[in-house]
């Protein structure tokens, strides 16, 4: 009875961490970047790429690209981490249904951009970093660090600065330089908080 009691408390724990990142996650994309055009690069980042240059909808690219990292997950990563990696993002999207059903709590930021960029990087930290410490993930961006990760033997935020790094790299042939410059200073406070909060795995 006590290691089934200690299994359920473990479970409990890792349900409550990707709740509550979701949450956050949620609550900091919605506020902060939906209104000041910040953006997060990873797999939003290559999405409007792709809308920009090949007029593809991110309708239609978001699904595929976050697929195809899933399906990298599920290879290195196992079967366990693509059960909590869909949960992770099902929770975000439920979050942010919730935040759009009651509206904005938060002052625009869009003419402070650096405020902006600082305040976005610490939601998305936060919020990203309590989900993957639960061992989930909110979308592609988060599988595809995590394998690189693993194969690369790499700090995980040295994983998320480079796939962030490279979509900036190439958004900025349409974004204006300034903008680049945001997206990068939330992209490094990001990466950091999320590998020291996620640093710490609960069974």
């Amino acid at each position: 009875m006590v290691p089934y009691h200690n299994h359920g408390k473990r479970l409990l724990r890792r349900v409550l961490l990707l709740l509550g990142g979701a949450s956050i996650l949620a609550f900091g994309l919605f506020n902060v970047h939906s209104r000041s055009q910040i953006t997060e690069g990873g797999v939003l980042g290559m999405t409007l790429l792709l809308q920009h240059w090949l007029h593809l909808s991110p309708g239609i690219s978001a699904p595929v690209i976050d697929v195809a990292c899933y399906l990298l997950g599920l290879r290195f990563l196992g079967a366990g981490f693509l059960k909590w990696a869909l949960a992770g993002s099902a929770a975000f999207s439920a979050f942010y249904n919730l935040y759009e059903h009651f509206g904005y709590v938060l002052p625009s930021l869009g003419g402070r951009p650096l405020l902006a960029a600082v305040l976005g990087g610490l939601f998305v930290g936060a919020g990203v970093g309590l989900i993957v410490r639960a061992g989930g993930a909110s979308g592609g961006d988060d599988a595809l660090a995590l394998v690189i990760a693993k194969i690369t033997r790499c700090p995980l935020s040295r994983a998320y600065l480079a796939t962030d790094l490279t979509v900036l790299a190439l958004s900025a042939s349409y974004i204006p330089l300034h903008k680049i410059v945001c997206s990068l200073i939330t992209v490094t406070i990001s990466s950091f908080l999320i590998e020291r909060i996620s640093a710490k795995t609960d069974g």
